[in-house]
């Protein structure tokens, strides 16, 4: 190989890895920024299962106290008939 053709063979494999290590440096920023959104996502999903798994607990609660309230209505229905059933036996 001429002295020349040495040069340039290096100058390209000079410029080679400057791509590389540019492209290397690029791929870790993007990295980096992928790695700081999926952890974002993460703790917005975290904080939305914990509201859903509230959200549910206080359903179950107030689906109790509906059905509580049911049967206290019941009950009340049930004593007015009563009422009225034996009010009206007696005239």
């Amino acid at each position: 190989m001429e002295p020349n053709e040495e040069g340039k063979t290096e100058k390209t494999f000079k410029t080679f890895g400057k791509r590389v290590d540019e492209f290397m440096a690029e791929l870790n920023e993007a990295g980096d920024r992928l790695h700081k959104e999926f952890n974002l996502k993460y703790e917005e999903l975290k904080v939305s299962a914990e509201k859903l798994k509230n959200e549910s607990e206080n359903k179950e609660r107030w689906k109790e106290v509906e059905d509580s309230l049911k049967k206290a209505g019941d009950e009340l229905t049930k004593a007015f008939k009563a009422a009225f059933k034996k009010r009206n036996t007696e005239s």
